[in-house]
């Protein structure tokens, strides 16, 4: 099996920023990619119960430290079906040759790859623990704005700190790496904002809100109106408070790129694209007025994204460029 092929087919736009990754980030960071999204596809799936699905999420992390092949090959069958997507499908049948890929991953980078799968797989466990997670099913909301930020950590900061540990393992930063993995952490934070906001109505949909009870009792709002789009205008108050801490997370962008060295030119690439989408994402999501609806999913169009792409040469060669760009971006959330 080709992984590379199933990353570019489960991936989508992060796709592009790992084709341009340096080749030695490159494996540790799909294979890493291709793990958290079989794991999401254990927490995700319809057909197996609740309970089923935690066990398996709740293994999974043994499994891609310690091979047991016969579990292995239970889950697999268990599995199987489960995906309409041709390419998720074939990840689900083929996690052996995954964990083959895993063995022959530079021994350095494997705990990065052990700890990011833990921590994802520690927040699709708060998922099947706090909501229905099945289609049709009354939505629950969390409890507090705890739960939401340490959500994000798990989900979007984890992921983040494992970047940034690549590269540094890769790259002579400017800056102590504590600091540039604090940074990193609070740009996935807001990465995983964006998924959450725009994932909203099919979430309610699947029995799930992330936005918190409390949150919602100040807007005098239950969990059930979510599910109505005229109640969208009601909502917006909950989306600019979350908007802005996303904001203030990924404001931290600026210094992160400034602690990468110009003649890394490939990981500052990798590094600013997802970062600029992230920030476009965020205008859009503001700008949508029934962000409620259903049927209108928000998001930034391929236009911008080869746009972004075009002009790549220009902030590699200047921080200050990137930052101003980054700021116009930002200056236009609330």
């Amino acid at each position: 099996m080709d992984l590379n092929t199933l990353l570019k087919h489960t991936s989508r736009s992060l796709y592009l920023s790992v084709k341009m990754l340096p080749a030695k980030m490159r494996p540790a960071f799909g294979l890493a990619y291709l793990l958290c999204r079989y794991a999401d596809t254990i927490a995700d799936t319809e057909l197996l119960p609740a309970p089923r699905r935690l066990y398996w999420v709740e293994k999974f992390p043994q499994w891609v430290r310690q091979e047991d092949a016969s579990a292995q090959a239970d889950l697999v069958r268990e599995l199987s079906g489960t995906s309409e997507n041709p390419y998720e499908a074939q990840l689900i049948a083929h996690l052996a040759d995954c964990l083959d890929a895993l063995k022959k991953i530079e021994p350095a980078l494997k705990p990065f790859i052990y700890e990011v799968v833990q921590a994802v797989c520690a927040g699709m466990k708060m998922d099947l623990q706090t909501f229905a997670n099945q289609k049709g099913a009354a939505p629950v909301a969390f409890a507090n704005e705890r739960d939401l930020t340490h959500y994000c950590r798990l989900m979007g900061g984890m992921p983040g700190l494992f970047w940034s540990k690549l590269i540094v393992y890769t790259t002579a930063v400017k800056v102590d790496p504590t600091e540039l993995f604090a940074w990193g952490q609070q740009i996935g934070d807001a990465l995983q904002m964006v998924n959450i906001l725009r994932d909203l109505p099919q979430d309610l949909q699947n029995g799930r809100c992330y936005f918190p009870q409390t949150d919602l009792q100040s807007c005098a709002l239950t969990v059930q109106e979510l599910q109505r789009v005229e109640n969208s205008s009601r909502f917006e108050p909950i989306k600019i408070k979350w908007t802005r801490w996303g904001k203030e997370n990924l404001k931290q962008a600026a210094r992160y790129y400034r602690a990468l060295p110009k003649t890394a030119w490939r990981v500052r690439a990798a590094v600013a694209w997802p970062i600029l989408w992230t920030a476009d994402t965020f205008m859009k999501l503001c700008a949508a007025p029934d962000l409620l609806n259903p049927t209108q999913r928000v998001k930034i169009s391929r236009a911008r994204v080869y746009g972004t792409m075009f002009v790549t040469p220009l902030i590699l060669l200047s921080n200050r460029l990137f930052e101003a760009w980054l700021a116009r971006k930002l200056k236009k959330l609330p």
